[in-house]
């Protein structure tokens, strides 16, 4: 390697304010042109890209290593920064050049697997192999810098705020929370494990109960559950915890933060009190406990309307306590044709749904698929419901309520993004509250807590308990930005007798109780205040405000749809004599 020059400039932060300088830079080398007596070099760091001139008045040794230089190579060059004669608007340094008096080649490059640049469409399989040279793209070091922008907010604002961070263990007991955990073996405790945490749940209680007043932790957690977009199997919560709060005390700082979040990274101003929705009213107008406030499209019920009809799926829907629900979609009858229904009506079977019903107001006349069961005057009344004008597509689905909602709230927000509706810089933020403490599981029809089982049932309904627990609301709130839970989180329980009332009611015994939770039954019996908080998912978080599709977009090394690291080849196999260690045995999968 030769003399390393000490930079003093960063390539992209160079300006016509620097017009005149003596620079020196490092960096790689992004494209090298040779045009005989000159070579242009375009120089890039982590701050951006700036041309590099190379000319004849250059010694003749250095001139002939400019030459040879290849995309990749890494080098240091110094020399007076001017104006350029033919200005790239394109670049953020598209006024200057650096005319290059000495250069030093650090180390050459191989021809890299993928081009390092922004719009390299390559396969995202490949970009996580290489992610070095990923990395590497200016896109990518945006994000990474963004990421580090957003942790550093956060850390001051609840700095500021008299928080403690407070790091908690990563080795815990398993327990159940609601996903798969990753497990550990333990060497020295042979045939016992280690779970990696799902969240810092328990132990930021805990440190409640041990008087720290106010906690938070950027936290890695742990989930072994299938992959998607916003999901990892591992992940960063931004965590917090207070104690002797209500949930307004909760919603109230958290809404300081998110004002000062997105000031300082996007220069937005999120206007305060933001908008709080229950839960149920959230299912009736929008489908869904997320909801997307860029647009209409509402959920409006058609059960009153449509009693009594002959229609067998509306008529099979009500009997049997279900619902029957459209939306309507405004001046865009003619934007769908009878091809595009059908391949929603698809989609929408992924749902639950066994079909949809459409109908089409049109300026003389209102067709429909079920046109045969409905007069004109019928069809008017259900779009009345909706105020339906011309030009307008109402699509209706019957069945059970989960059915209804899900594949309604898919709907709405699906067809918002054919017609163009979602603005990814149009920030709509709400809290969901008082959801239900309990949902039945899908599979097995028992109850189970909604948030988890560490919840505070609202006052009100702590009679409902043992007796009608499917009507008991819990002081939980989750902040939705556009159609995306941000973050979750609830006041938490903390009297003994109440914790253990709400272990019976998910069907725990005693013994259960002790041996998953008892720990932290133990800490209730010496005094804990009332405490509540939440928790953000930091790479969702950054996604949505970075204006990315994918958390893995804003993660320095994820994994792959697969759990897999395809740079690192994580996860692999390990040495028969490692398993023995742990007291492992490898069942053949043909065993299995």
């Amino acid at each position: 390697m030769g003399k390393l020059f000490r930079r003093t400039a960063m390539c992209g932060e160079l300006s016509i304010k620097n017009a005149g300088e003596k620079v020196v830079l490092n960096g790689w080398v992004a494209k090298q042109r040779s045009l005989g007596s000159l070579i242009f070099l375009d120089l890039r760091d982590k701050s951006g890209i700036v041309q590099i001139v190379f000319d004849d008045t250059l010694k003749e040794e250095l001139f002939k290593l400019a030459e040879s230089l290849r995309s990749e190579y890494v080098i240091g060059v110094s020399g007076a920064v001017r104006e350029r004669s033919s200005k790239n608007p394109d670049m953020a340094t598209g006024d200057i050049e650096v005319l290059a008096d000495n250069l030093v080649l650090y180390s050459k490059a191989d021809t890299p697997p993928i081009y390092v640049k922004d719009d390299d469409n390559v396969d995202e399989n490949l970009r996580l192999k290489y992610r070095y040279l990923d990395l590497r793209k200016l896109r990518m070091q945006h994000n990474l810098k963004f990421r580090h922008k957003v942790t550093k907010i956060t850390r001051d604002f609840f700095d500021e705020n008299g928080f403690t961070e407070i790091e908690t263990p990563m080795l815990i007991k398993s327990t159940p929370e609601g996903a798969r955990d990753y497990l550990v073996p333990s060497r020295v405790n042979r045939g016992q494990f280690y779970a990696l945490p799902q969240s810092p749940q328990l132990f930021k209680q805990l440190l409640m109960a041990s008087g720290c007043d106010r906690y938070m932790q950027i936290a890695k957690c742990f989930r072994d559950e299938d992959l998607r977009a916003d999901r990892q199997p591992e992940f960063t919560q931004i965590d917090l915890e207070m104690s002797f709060v209500e949930v307004d005390d909760v919603l109230t700082i958290q809404e300081e933060y998110l004002k000062r979040l997105f000031k300082e990274t996007l220069d937005v101003d999120i206007e305060l009190p933001l908008m709080r929705l229950p839960y149920d009213e959230a299912m009736e107008r929008f489908g869904s406990d997320k909801p997307d406030l860029r647009f209409g499209f509402e959920l409006k019920k058609l059960n009153d309307v449509v009693a009594g009809t002959e229609f067998k799926v509306f008529a099979d829907a009500l009997a049997s306590g279900g619902d029957v629900r459209g939306i309507c979609i405004d001046n865009a009858s003619d934007k769908f044709s009878r091809k595009d229904i059908d391949k929603l009506t698809e989609q929408a079977k992924h749902y639950g749904a066994k079909g949809l019903v459409w109908i089409r107001f049109e300026k003389d006349e209102i067709r429909s698929s079920v046109n045969k069961f409905f007069s004109q005057e019928e069809l008017r009344k259900i779009g009345d419901v909706f105020g339906a004008c011309e030009n307008d597509l109402v699509l209706i689905a019957a069945d059970r309520a989960k059915v209804v909602f899900d594949t309604l709230g898919f709907l709405r927000r699906h067809i918002a993004g054919i017609l163009g509706l979602l603005d990814d810089r149009d920030f709509k933020l709400l809290w969901v509250t008082d959801f239900p403490m309990f949902e039945k599981d899908d599979e097995t029809g028992e109850l189970k807590a909604m948030h988890h089982p560490f919840t505070h049932p609202k006052n009100e309904d702590l009679h409902l308990l043992d007796t009608e627990p499917e009507k008991v609301k819990a002081d939980a709130y989750d902040i939705v930005l556009n159609g995306v839970e941000m973050g979750g989180g609830s006041i938490r329980i903390h009297e003994s007798d109440l914790q253990q009332r709400m272990f019976r009611v998910l069907g725990l015994t005693d013994e259960e109780c002790q041996e998953k939770f008892g720990f932290l039954l133990d800490a209730f019996k010496y005094g804990v205040p009332p405490h509540g908080g939440i928790a953000y998912g930091l790479d969702r978080m950054v996604m949505l405000l970075a204006g990315e599709n994918s958390i893995r977009e804003v993660m320095a090394f994820p994994k792959n749809q697969n759990a897999q690291c395809p740079l690192s080849g994580a996860p692999g196999y390990v040495e028969k004599e490692q398993l023995d260690e742990l007291g492992i045995e490898l069942i053949p999968e043909e065993e299995q």
